[in-house]
């Protein structure tokens, strides 16, 4: 069984005790769904390219679909189900299999004043290929291969504007996209999840 096939991955998601992120105050909670599927011997996770917003800290970039809590919603799970099925079209209930809750990451963007910790949820399609209908926050959606994000064969470095000057951050290149900050940090979580000698490729 390799690392990176979806039985390892559920094997490995089962039982596993997340870090929830004791914050010691108010922070706001968001919740995003990382979503599996086999695609020949790769496994793959889906991305969106975050549509252009002025104000939007994460504007045009790479993220697992989700967003903020409601005060409807019973807990962060449905969060994150609620916030793809909004934004990609996409009913995890009638379509995915929940694998299981990683650790929470705090997000507190570099020269912003936002507090927020985000908990990502891993799901497994149930059939290859299912219609996505994104929404006016999606500009793209895109697969790209765990295989190669592990092996490093996609890491890459890219220049990004932050706090007014252009600095360097580590990143996964999908079809022309690179998957950085917040959603790097997520991924990293992920294969330490998976694999017990992982170390980022920084």
């Amino acid at each position: 069984m390799s690392l990176l096939s979806l039985d390892r991955i559920r094997h490995s998601i089962d039982g596993y005790v997340p870090d929830r992120v004791d914050t010691g105050r108010p922070a706001r909670q968001a919740a995003v769904a990382a979503i599996l599927r086999n695609n020949g011997d790769h496994t793959e996770a889906l991305f969106i390219r975050r549509a252009t917003k002025s104000g939007d800290p994460w504007s045009g970039h790479m993220a697992f679909p989700g967003g903020h809590r409601d005060e409807q919603d019973e807990g962060l799970r449905q969060t994150a189900e609620r916030e793809t099925r909004e934004e990609i079209g996409l009913d995890l209930l009638a379509h995915a299999s929940y694998l299981g809750e990683l650790d929470a990451v705090r997000a507190n963007p570099r020269g912003r004043n936002i507090d927020m910790v985000v908990t990502p949820f891993v799901y497994q399609l149930n059939k290859h290929d299912v219609e996505l209908n994104p929404n006016y926050e999606v500009a793209d959606v895109l697969w790209g291969s765990l295989n190669d994000m592990h092996s490093g064969s996609s890491f890459t470095m890219g220049q990004f504007m932050v706090s007014g000057e252009e600095q360097a951050f580590p990143g996964y290149g999908i079809e022309g996209q690179i998957v950085w900050g917040l959603t790097y940090r997520m991924l990293d979580i992920f294969f330490s999840v998976m694999d017990s000698s992982w170390a980022s490729h920084e």
